[in-house]
């Protein structure tokens, strides 16, 4: 697992976990652990809402790229996820 900052195509920007996990076409193949919703002010939030569960299983095609977190928002997300 890799700490990933993902632009989904609906313009939500999450920060999480992320895995590349086998599967048939059509399925999810990426694993998000503790996907946290980022705001414009660097604000955290779970994601996603109304659910405790820290797993969600993403369809790759749902992404519009993947960058790696800075160091800022890495201590924030650290700090959070504790």
């Amino acid at each position: 697992m890799a700490l990933q900052v993902l632009l989904l195509k609906n313009e939500t920007v999450l920060i999480a976990d992320v895995e590349e996990v086998g599967s048939e076409l059509g399925e999810p193949d990426c694993k998000l652990t503790n996907p946290y919703k980022i705001d414009e002010d660097m604000k955290l939030t779970p994601w996603p809402p109304y659910t405790d569960q820290n797993v969600v299983m993403m369809s790759s095609d749902s992404i519009l790229t993947i960058v790696q977190p800075s160091v800022r928002l890495e201590g924030i997300y650290s700090d959070e996820v504790k």
